[in-house]
């Protein structure tokens, strides 16, 4: 207990389901918590303020401390109203985590322009723009000759890293935010601030609904059981990237229920080399060999 006493973290998308899990824990581990949340849908439509208020004062009841945003984090301004409340109201902050999305599934020779837009703004964008605007914070403070000492934590998916049918939109989404992720970490390195990424596997508003998911995914009948797929189950992996002092930097891991795993991005595989150009007869002997 106590492994992010007195660190202030933002959690984004923390109104219910994972990401109310995240803020939840991190406010048991002793962090002051900004949950964050327009309470849109799960397409993201819609709104409803009282998700977030709701969360942080289910932390204030156990004897924590939380405050509520309701900011627009696909906007560089909203994550930066969402920056300067956790600053204004909690003095300063350590940690961020990029839970927020939405979902829009559709086969993609079906797909409407707005279903692609909407999708990479809900996901790639609204991880860029708190990025974008924390990132330039901490640095600003390193530059100045601070002590920072950082941590972000983005949200990518299997869906994105490993593909799935009928979700182009939010796979692409998905392995931007990992992208991403890499390159923040070689980038803000150097201020102080680590950057990793998970893809939880877990019951949400984006699984349940979604054929061949939903009973994957339902919780067991016996309640002794172990729920491999509840949303909490996550969280700790987020706890631990967070804390002050995890050494990982660049990393994606995959967690469901109780399995950690390590992601391994793209990687060279078998080579040919001619030493010089290529013809396409020779390709079309030669190339079998790495397909």
């Amino acid at each position: 207990m106590n492994q992010l006493k007195d660190r202030v973290i933002v959690v984004t998308g923390a109104g219910r389901g994972i990401g109310r899990e995240h803020a939840l824990l991190a406010a048991a581990e002793g962090a002051r918590v900004v949950v964050n949340d327009t309470g849109a849908g799960a397409d993201g439509k819609g709104a409803d303020a009282s998700l977030a208020a709701a969360v942080a004062d289910e932390i204030t009841a156990a004897g924590g401390t939380a405050v509520a945003s309701n900011a627009d984090v696909t906007t560089v301004a909203g994550a930066q109203e969402l920056l300067d409340l956790a600053v204004g109201k909690l003095g300063t902050v350590d940690g961020l985590v990029n839970n927020a999305g939405i979902l829009r599934d559709r086969m993609f020779v079906n797909m409407s322009e707005d279903e692609w837009d909407d999708v990479i703004t809900g996901q790639l964008r609204a991880t860029f723009a708190p990025c974008r605007v924390f990132g330039a914070h901490w640095r600003d403070h390193s530059k100045a000759g601070d002590a920072v000492a950082a941590s972000i934590v983005n949200v990518s998916s299997t869906s994105g890293l490993l593909g799935a049918v009928g979700q182009s939109n939010y796979g692409a989404a998905k392995a931007g935010i990992a992208s991403l992720t890499v390159i923040l970490a070689q980038e803000l390195e150097r201020y102080g601030v680590r950057v990793n990424a998970i893809t939880p596997v877990a019951r949400t508003r984006m699984t349940e609904n979604v054929p061949g998911i939903k009973d994957l995914v339902a919780a067991p009948a016996d309640p002794n059981e172990f729920d491999v797929y509840h949303p909490g189950n996550v969280s700790p992996v987020v706890a631990y990237l967070l804390t002050e002092q995890c050494p990982a930097n660049g990393s994606v891991f995959y967690a469901k229920g109780g399995e950690i795993r390590q992601f391994l991005g793209w990687q060279y595989g078998k080579t040919i080399d001619k030493g010089a150009r290529w013809t396409v007869d020779e390709l079309v002997q030669e190339m079998s060999s790495l397909v």
